[in-house]
């Protein structure tokens, strides 16, 4: 199995071992999973999907809007102040996979998850961003073409860049901040290089988990079966209290720093909300052109399957 994350992080440490050693157990010893992280030579965040299609590994987890230009009608999940919680999120990614999303996936993998999470900050190096005045000019790194379409309606200059890159960066003065949820800024150590936090809740990103359809074939009954019984729907459950789990350190990494947390006021969120309303518009009709005909009516629908886990939005 491949992933693109530091062995320090709480997928490998809370998800990927744990499940390695869960199917051995379910398997008697047949299964042994070996994973190569960031790092490896399977780690680089733009060739897990490939690395799985192709059968260099068995397995990948991957960022979804790296590279940019696939997976369009998952990606609606990271449209601005759609979600706010890893859980509604993920649920609803899963929910709406069969009808929505499965003819995104090559016909050679299978699908054993999607996840999305928790609803992220904006870190900045030197200066505190409080309103949306603040970003302006900022360079920004981000995750996919939907939180750079975000961040420029915000004034903000988006610099896509994989999750290992950005300390680099952040500490040469290459970008001025980054957007990520609290769980990197331990893992990746970027409480070193940041300053300010702020806890805008206005976007996630998403993830896929997937197999080598061939090698799944091939596995006998058993093997399939402790598999299938520990992703899908079982796997989905879990990234609630996991996300939330692994933000934690990233807060008291900072806050051990002595690094400036604020939050958007509930005026400025509303400014926020109806500057990023013509973004949604956009990201819509550029779907719709891109052919994503029915890109309005999966909007319609996580909104509403969120609404169901996270109440009516304020």
């Amino acid at each position: 199995m491949s992933h693109f994350l530091p062995p320090g992080h709480g997928m490998h440490r809370d998800w990927f071992v744990p499940w390695g050693e869960e199917l051995a157990k379910r398997t008697n010893g047949k299964v042994k999973l070996t994973i190569f992280p960031a790092g490896s030579a399977f780690g680089n965040p733009a060739r897990q999907l490939e690395q799985a299609v192709s059968g260099v590994v068995d397995i990948a987890h991957g960022l979804r809007g790296v590279p940019a230009g696939r997976f369009n009608r998952m990606g609606i999940i990271e449209f601005p102040f759609l979600v706010e919680t890893a859980n509604a999120a993920s649920r609803t990614l899963w929910e709406m996979y069969p009808k929505h999303f499965a003819k995104e996936f090559p016909d050679t993998v299978k699908v054993l998850g999607l996840h999305a999470h928790n609803a992220g900050l904006i870190h900045t190096r030197e200066k505190q961003v409080k309103t949306m005045d603040d970003l302006k000019g900022l360079r920004i790194r981000s995750p996919s073409p939907q939180i750079n379409a975000m961040l420029q309606q915000l004034g903000a200059t988006p610099v896509g860049l994989p999750p290992g890159d950005v300390y680099e960066n952040l500490q040469r003065g290459v970008i001025d901040g980054a957007v990520f949820p609290w769980d990197p800024i331990n893992s990746f150590r970027l409480f070193e290089v940041t300053k300010y936090h702020l806890d805008a809740r206005s976007y996630t990103a998403s993830f896929y988990f997937v197999m080598n359809k061939r090698k799944y074939d091939s596995l006998p009954a058993d093997v399939k079966k402790a598999i299938d019984d520990t992703t899908g729907s079982a796997l989905t459950e879990r990234f609630g209290d996991w996300w939330n789990q692994w933000d934690a350190p990233g807060l008291e990494a900072a806050t051990k720093k002595g690094n400036t947390m604020t939050s958007l006021s509930a005026a400025e969120r509303a400014r926020w909300r109806d500057t990023l309303k013509p973004t949604t518009e956009k990201l819509l009709t550029d779907l719709e052109g891109q052919g994503v005909k029915d890109a309005r009516a999966i909007y319609a629908e996580m909104q509403q399957r969120i609404a169901k886990y996270e109440g009516a939005k304020k």
